[in-house]
């Protein structure tokens, strides 16, 4: 728990005046870049999303970390060229239509890449996303809510960035989750936090650096989000797959490693690996059920599925290191269920 949370806040903290509604199915697909000065992806990126838009398509709302900006200005943070130690990803604004195309209804802007061309950037990003139907959050005090299936779920997004809602402030989040909560049926809150690249796989008790930059402490502010209200806790950051937590009823996903790129993301072992999480979750704000679909991402960073499964197996196995008794594992049938019915831990 962070500094200065109280317990759980639950479904009653809501608005009695919000419509009851029905089980809403959320999908949440990771990191994704849609062309940047390492290649501009053919038909506007649509193949990088191609072949995994049905799994995106199958939900009530489907989010991604859009990790980069689309634009046509602003100054990079690299004052140039991108370098071994500085990347800046730009895409141009209509590969935005993408995403929309490929079912993606809202993108997380609380990352480090979203302000990579300054506010400029950032402006036109916001309305390039916006211009083709993606909702847009993680800006400061930002809560984007969306009616769905006669409920209504707001969505929030915190990292250790200026230009973002502020992960490591306890009073923020607390008081951002709270407020959501007093707009929605359902809370949804994306991080984008924790060390990066392989080794990285595994979600640490406490704080987090990279490279000499604070990365926050995600397990702790993800309790914390679901104490103060929040009802599913969706990350993305490490690049790499991360295991998922049941704690209090409530599904933590710590990170689902990159959903896409081109020719931007480093591959190969690890990196390599990610999937599609769709959970539903009942007009209360509880868990019901959760559904993972494996990938494998090819040597420019494109996702194709695999049936095999092996991204699924690697979750389960994380989870089951992390949370123990917490943690949510993922069937042959890519079926998420807690560990008390998974065979692997009781033999």
């Amino acid at each position: 728990m962070l500094a200065g949370f109280g317990g759980l806040a639950g479904p009653d903290s809501a608005d009695a005046r919000l419509p009851v509604g029905r089980p809403v199915t959320i999908a949440w697909g990771g990191d994704t870049t849609l062309g940047s000065s390492h290649g501009l992806p053919p038909q506007q990126g649509w193949a990088q999303l191609a072949g995994v838009a049905p799994v995106l398509h199958a939900a009530d709302l489907t989010a991604v970390n859009n990790e980069g900006t689309f634009a046509t200005g602003g100054s990079s943070k690299c004052g140039g060229a991108d370098s071994d130690t500085c990347f800046a990803f730009r895409a141009p604004p209509g590969n935005a239509a993408t995403l929309q195309r490929a079912g993606v209804d809202i993108a997380n802007l609380a990352n480090n890449h979203a302000f990579d061309f300054g506010a400029a950037g950032w402006r036109q990003t916001v309305s390039a996303l916006r211009r083709h139907g993606v909702g847009v959050t993680g800006r400061p005090n930002d809560i984007l809510v969306r009616k769905v299936a006669g409920a209504r779920v707001a969505f929030l997004g915190f990292s250790s960035y200026p230009w973002t809602a502020p992960i490591g402030d306890s009073a923020t989040v607390r008081s951002m989750v709270r407020r959501a909560r007093a707009k929605a049926n359902v809370v949804v809150v994306f991080f984008h936090a924790g060390a990066e690249g392989q080794g990285h796989e595994h979600t640490p008790a406490g704080p987090e650096s990279y490279l000499g930059e604070s990365r926050g402490n995600v397990r702790g502010f993800a309790h914390a989000a679901i104490e103060a209200g929040a009802d599913l806790v969706l990350g993305s950051g490490p690049h790499v797959l991360r295991g998922v937590e049941l704690y209090h009823g409530r599904v933590i996903a710590y990170s689902l490693g990159n959903l896409a790129g081109y020719h931007n993301f480093a591959t190969g072992g690890t990196l390599s690996v990610s999937g599609i999480l769709r959970v539903t979750i009942d007009h209360d704000g509880s868990f019901l059920t959760g559904r993972f679909s494996s990938l494998q991402l090819d040597s420019a960073g494109i996702p194709h599925l695999d049936p095999a499964g092996s991204a699924g197996a690697l979750v389960s196995q994380l989870g089951r290191d992390d949370f123990g008794s917490q943690a949510l594992v993922v069937g042959a049938d890519g079926t998420l269920k807690p560990t008390a019915a998974d065979p692997l831990r009781h033999g």
